[in-house]
């Protein structure tokens, strides 16, 4: 918090005696935790008020990040406070409770190393440069372009981005101040407007194009197969549970692992390759486990090996293919293609409609195989991959090596007809 006094202070224009009991409340705060986690812990076990300390944490750390106002920062460091009383008490409790008698000392003392690294950590945002597209947008073109010649690999490249930034800010290109009036296009005025009511075909495209990403990424399947894997496989005729998480933790790996793979290719080979195959993937992986979990069930009471086998095969190529590319380029694509003054709001209605798939389908997958068969909810999912692949196919253009001001031009069907500059903005009398 330390830290982060000299930016709160600076942006929500507080004063010395805000300050102070800023950083003051979270002990008094933690009084209070502490207190209420020792009948807390047991009431409910050490474990779950660990969990609970950490559910606390989420939600003071959200406030406090979201906070407009000190009013709201105070309501986050406060419900942080809680956190802190709750996980001060129960940690050194629950590492003593656990250990042996040569080992409790090193043990117990660990919470307090983790703080210590943690805070040491936390540093180090102060090492993160601001982004100097937002830079631009507040009128600090000094700035921004100190952090381009920091993060480009020439100083040509910093030269042409910063370029390219102030046209799409509506700054004149040849503006050498080093500060200037922020654009009118900022602070999110009209941006609903410009998103919904009235967009560009080219926004009208780019908010189909993120919406549709972040709707198949759910839709094709992808949170029945990681949350109810134990249940796929348990349909499939593995009965131990120890084989039952085996398979499951099988999951995990496969995921994490092509994830990691993802993150190699995704500049090499780029965002439309690499998403066109992980689709198509799906859909054959999508279907041969709904063949193989419909063999399982049209024949009950009988153990099919080789079904059993294609289901855990199956499983694991659905996740390798999701992982290698609709997984992790869903969140790239969707933040890369929108114009600078729409891309938060634009990105933030995506993520809104990937949580709501993501919820729709978790909360659902069981009531639909009960009612279509295990098997049938696959092949659904698969019908569901098949339209994905032609949706990104016709309506998502690559964005490999290009700028983010250069991107929506790629939604312009003729942007030899457009002269506002790389991002195309609205005819408003806001706009430049």
């Amino acid at each position: 918090m330390s830290g982060a006094m000299i930016f709160i202070k600076e942006d929500l224009k507080i004063s010395d005696v805000q300050v102070e009991i800023l950083a003051g409340i979270l002990n008094i705060c933690a009084l209070v935790g502490s207190l209420a986690a020792g009948r807390t812990s047991d009431y409910i076990g050490r474990r779950y008020t660990i969990v609970l300390a950490s559910i606390i944490f989420l939600i003071g750390a959200v406030l406090m990040g979201y906070a407009p106002n000190y009013a709201i920062l105070m309501t986050g460091r406060c419900t942080a406070g809680v956190g802190v009383g709750f996980a001060l008490m129960i940690a050194p409790v629950y590492s003593a409770e656990i250990s042996s008698p040569s080992t409790r000392g090193f043990l117990t003392s660990l919470p307090e190393l983790c703080i210590s690294f943690g805070i040491l950590l936390a540093f180090g945002i102060l090492k993160m440069p601001e982004s100097p597209r937002w830079l631009v947008l507040e009128g600090r073109l000094k700035e921004a372009k100190k952090i381009l010649l920091l993060i480009s690999n020439s100083e040509e490249e910093a030269e042409s981005r910063f370029l390219d930034i102030k046209i799409a800010a509506g700054i004149d290109p040849d503006c050498v101040e080093e500060v200037v009036k922020p654009p009118n296009i900022h602070h999110g005025q009209g941006v609903w407007k410009d998103l919904f009511i009235r967009p560009t075909p080219a926004v009208r495209r780019i908010l189909i194009a993120a919406i549709g990403i972040h709707f198949f990424e759910h839709a094709t399947g992808i949170e029945a197969v990681v949350l109810y894997s134990p249940r796929i496989f348990h349909k499939a005729g593995v009965t131990s549970k120890n084989k039952l998480l085996l398979a499951t933790v099988g999951v995990g790996l496969t995921k994490t692992t092509f994830i990691l793979i993802a993150t190699v290719f995704l500049d090499k080979v780029g965002r439309r390759r690499l998403l066109l195959t992980s689709t198509a993937g799906l859909v054959v992986s999508l279907s041969g486990l709904g063949f193989a979990l419909t063999m399982v069930e049209l024949n009950p009471g009988e153990r099919l090996v080789w079904a059993l086998c294609l289901s855990i095969i199956f499983t694991y190529l659905y996740v390798a293919f999701f992982s290698i590319g609709l997984g992790p380029i869903t969140w790239v694509y969707s933040s890369e293609i929108f114009p600078l003054r729409l891309r938060a709001q634009g990105a933030s209605i995506g993520v809104a409609v990937n949580r709501l798939m993501n919820a729709i389908v978790s909360m659902s997958f069981i009531s639909i195989y009960k009612a279509i068969t295990i098997g049938g909810a696959f092949f659904m999912f698969a019908g569901v991959s098949l339209v994905a692949w032609w949706f990104f196919f016709f309506l998502l253009p690559e964005t490999k090596g290009k700028s983010l001001e250069e991107i929506e031009i790629l939604f312009t069907k003729n942007p030899r007809h457009e002269n506002q500059g790389l991002e195309i903005q609205p005819t408003t009398s806001n706009s430049v």
